[in-house]
């Protein structure tokens, strides 16, 4: 991959506490155009040291997680780092758990079963609006 491609790639940070789960989706979103995957995590207090040191641009997180929570993870992004877009991907997608994600900070919140398409769409539209950027 050439270094202006590479420059201008949407970077993408997978929170997720099941590894085969974590793994289908990184295989996935590779799949879209600009966007490279560039660490991942099962629990939220790896996560968030792991975004600390590589501040994606997105990060992408379920809110069940082998230790730690989802939301608080989101909750200490938005305060820590505010500039990273952060998509609940999950299945509790109830109304209570989108308005605690939404109260927490995020960005987007998607269904995993129903609206995993949304998701991919949204960050593909991400990294479209990131290779605008870098070629202004």
């Amino acid at each position: 991959m050439d270094t202006d491609t590479h420059r201008a790639a949407l970077t993408v940070f997978l929170v997720e506490d099941a590894a085969s789960v974590r793994r289908n989706i990184a295989q996935l979103l590779e799949l879209l155009a600009g966007v490279r995957i560039v660490g991942e995590a099962e629990d939220g207090k790896t996560a968030l040291e792991a975004i600390c040191v590589c501040r994606p641009d997105v990060a992408v997180i379920d809110l069940r997680l082998a230790a730690g929570s989802g939301i608080d993870l989101i909750s200490a992004l938005a305060q820590r780092l505010p500039e990273v877009v952060t998509i609940a991907l999950t299945n509790h997608s109830g109304s209570a758990f989108r308005a605690a994600c939404n109260k927490a900070g995020a960005h987007y919140f998607f269904d995993k079963t129903a609206e995993f398409d949304a998701a991919c769409n949204t960050i593909r539209d991400l990294s479209l609006a990131r290779r605008w950027r870098a070629i202004d």
